[in-house]
Formats: C-alpha cells, sequence, structure tokens
C-alpha cells in the first residue's frame, strides 16, 4: 500500500515537497506520476535502488524536481522547487520499473495528492 501527503496550493515559484508511505511490501524501484487536469497520467521521476543514488525524471522537471527515499523509514520524496503552473496535477506515488524502451510502467499505485501552482 502506498499513501502520499504534501500536496496543496503554492504560488509560482514556491516549493513543496510530496511523501510517500510504503506498507505491505518492498519496492526496489518506485517512481512519481502525475495527472494535469484534462490530461493523461505521466512519469515525473523514478529512483532505482535503495538509496537515491540512481534516479531519472522527465524533461520537463530535470532540475526542478528531485526524487529520494529513505528505506529506513519506507519512504519515497518528491521536493519540488520552482514550481509553474503547469504543474498543476495531481501527483501519485507507485511502484514502478522502467522497461527497455526507457517507459515506466507502475502497477501499485497511491491515491493521488493534489498540487495547485497559481500564477
Amino acid at each position: 500500500r502506498l499513501v502520499e501527503s504534501g500536496g496543496g496550493l503554492v504560488q509560482a515559484g514556491g516549493s513543496l515537497r510530496l511523501e510517500c508511505v510504503i506498507s505491505g511490501g518492498t519496492f526496489r524501484s518506485m517512481g512519481w506520476f502525475r495527472q494535469p487536469p484534462g490530461k493523461e497520467r505521466e512519469f515525473v521521476a523514478g529512483v532505482v535502488g535503495w538509496t537515491s543514488d540512481t534516479t531519472f525524471y522527465s524533461a520537463s522537471v530535470k532540475g526542478r524536481f528531485t526524487i529520494s527515499r529513505d528505506e529506513s523509514k519506507k519512504m519515497v520524496f518528491l521536493q519540488m522547487n520552482s514550481l509553474k503552473p503547469d504543474d498543476t496535477a495531481v501527483y501519485f506515488c507507485a511502484h514502478a520499473l522502467q522497461d527497455d524502451s526507457g517507459t515506466w510502467n507502475a502497477d501499485v499505485w497511491g491515491q493521488g495528492t493534489q498540487v495547485t501552482v497559481s500564477s
């Protein structure tokens, strides 16, 4: 089970930190996805391994967002800086794996947390 928290309303240029608590399983590869209003769900960031050494980002968030994990607490984080109105979406934590084509595919999802960035 995955439970996200940390979403909210923030002004453009601000920051938010999303948290995801993992229970009932051990997942070596984790990801964050988001679904903007009226659009499909998209990959945001991924981390592979039990530390935060191997990370991946979508082009739209690279350099602004940072994914990390604390396995001792069974948590995954998404630090979001320099937020833009286009970052407005429901953000989901997921157990996700990257396939040979580079696509991230998730099979366990959290319930999502709303992030709204005002201009």
